[in-house]
């Protein structure tokens, strides 16, 4: 009787384990033109707990850092392979998410492990034009916004959390909202890049690039 109510059970659909977030993100530029929101970074904050941490890579190539942004949770590594065929050194003097990876060419990698939530930003060593972000966060409930905005955030907990959204150009927007044990909550958090100015960064050692590329 038992292991015919156990089949039984099993084949029932699993329900949904806590509620959907989603909704827009949208990043107005000069004019008030929108731009292109796929680097945009949705997360929900408040939310604390045991989670396992994963892995995401960044490749280095074409003198970018590809993507350009990401988040991970933290305790979570980054893998950071080179597809130049020039060196690269990838580093951050981000508070205590600091790191340096040294030279590098084609086909090495190397990759280095974010323990502490925040903001990283990332640069090459050897060529200013080269930058990237890590968000790190303490929670799994984040993801990237599509290119019109659009996001979904799945089996987020119930209950009044603020969902965030962050933007390299248009920095932070957060609205509060309550997410139901199950089913759908929508909202729409607009990030305004339209006085963003890029300033120049220093390298790893705290000085100017030099004006020519030496690799």
């Amino acid at each position: 009787m038992r292991a015919a109510l156990i089949v039984a059970l099993l084949g029932l659909p699993l329900r949904a384990l806590g509620g959907t977030v989603a909704g827009r993100v949208e990043v107005v530029d000069k004019g008030g033109r929108a731009r292109d929101a796929s680097e945009a970074l949705v997360y929900v904050d408040g939310i604390k707990g045991r989670h396992r941490p994963g892995k995401a890579t960044m490749v280095m190539k074409g003198k970018e850092f590809r993507p350009h942004s990401l988040a991970i949770l933290a305790g979570g590594s980054v893998e950071f392979p080179n597809e130049d065929p020039i060196l690269h050194n990838a580093f951050s003097v981000s508070g205590q998410n600091r790191f340096d990876l040294e030279l590098y060419k084609r086909p090495n990698s190397r990759s280095w492990t974010f323990h502490h939530p925040g903001i990283v930003r990332i640069y090459c060593n050897i060529h200013p034009q080269m930058s990237a972000i890590v968000l790190v966060r303490d929670n799994p409930f984040f993801t990237k916004a599509n290119a019109d905005g659009s996001f979904v955030i799945e089996g987020v907990p119930g209950g009044r959390v603020a969902l965030k959204a962050w933007h390299e150009r248009g920095g932070e927007a957060s609205v509060e909202i309550t997410v139901p044990a199950e089913g759908r909550v929508e909202a729409e958090l607009r990030l305004d890049a339209s006085s963003f100015k890029r300033v120049p960064h220093k390298n790893k050692f705290g000085k100017e690039y030099s004006a020519g590329e030496t690799y």
